[in-house]
């Protein structure tokens, strides 16, 4: 983030454990989600509807939130790949 000059507004430490109430409250405020895990990248409107795939791509396999998550205007960002965050941030 830092290299790209992008303020961080607010730090969830990991002990938290964010889990699926708290994607879906992320999701309700989003118009859309991209969701990477590694080289797959997953983009889901969020404007209407909260679909159980979007959930899930929010989720790891403990049910926690992945990470990092970000919330850029209506846009919520999950996980990592380098192509997304160039794309996104530039």
């Amino acid at each position: 983030m830092e290299a790209k000059n992008i303020k961080v507004k607010e730090t969830v430490s990991a002990n938290k454990k964010l889990q699926e109430r708290d994607a879906r409250a992320l999701l309700k405020a989003a118009n859309s989600l991209i969701a990477a895990k590694g080289k797959k990248v997953e983009e889901f409107d969020t404007k209407e509807k909260i679909s159980k795939d979007s959930v899930a791509a929010m989720l790891g396999a403990t049910g926690n939130m992945r990470a990092p998550t970000i919330v850029a205007g209506k846009k919520l960002i999950v996980g990592f790949n380098e192509e997304v965050f160039e794309k996104a941030f530039g």
